[in-house]
Parts: structure tokens; sequence; C-alpha cells
């Protein structure tokens, strides 16, 4: 599988989708202006990558604000990856970032987590 690099910009976030890794990250801000062309790729990528999981795969969410319509692709991106953990040796750990006194991304993150129940998901504060 291709490994995919986004750069970040003022409206989008870093991206790294690589395969042979088992990693994908997403950092920084997420206000596309149009969500749905941003995250389209994204989670084509994720969809073929889930045929093909490493045995540990790692989700690392690093997010400084992001919208609503991005809270959607974000949890489109999570049951995604927590289909992988059904597969027989296949294990997902989510790790959720957040500031010391970011209350908003503290509490989405324990939101998803709520809703994200077949894998590891780990709060980590920085």
């Amino acid at each position: 599988m291709q490994k995919i690099e986004l750069k970040e910009n003022l409206t989008t976030p870093y991206v790294l989708l690589n395969a042979d890794m088992g990693e994908i990250r997403i950092e920084g801000r997420s206000i596309p202006e149009n969500v749905i062309d941003f995250y389209h790729p994204i989670l084509s990528w994720i969809d073929q990558y889930v045929n093909e999981a490493k045995a540990q795969t790692n989700v690392y969410f690093k997010l400084e604000y992001f919208n609503t319509s991005s809270s959607k692709r974000i949890f489109d991106i999570m049951k995604k990856v927590e289909t992988i953990s059904a597969q027989k040796d296949k294990k997902v750990t989510i790790y959720w970032y957040y500031e010391e006194d970011d209350e908003d991304i503290y509490f989405a993150g324990n939101d998803y987590k709520a809703l994200i129940t077949k894998v590891d998901f780990n709060l980590v504060e920085l």
C-alpha cells in the first residue's frame, strides 16, 4: 500500500498513513472548507488498509481544534479501524492527545472512547 503524507496548513491537519508501520496520524487543526473532499482519500486508504492490516495498528490523534464536520469524519476513521480488532490476531490502539487545560479536546476524546469499545483507547495528557 502506498504511504500517504499530507502537510498541515491553516485549515487541515498533518496526516500520515503508513501501512508498513501500521500507523495512522492526524495532528493539528481540522477545519477544512470541504471536509468530505479532504477526508475521502483518507477513509478510502483506511478501507483498503483494513484488509491488509498489520498485527498492531496504532492511531494517533493530536488535534488542537476540529469543527463539527470533522468530528464526524474522525468518528468514521475510528469505526473503520475498530473493525480491524475483530480480525484474528489483530490489535488496534488509539492514542488521543490533549493539552492539560483543553477541556474540549479532552471531553471529545472521552466521548469517542465511550463509543469505540473494541480497541485500546488511551487518553494522553501532553
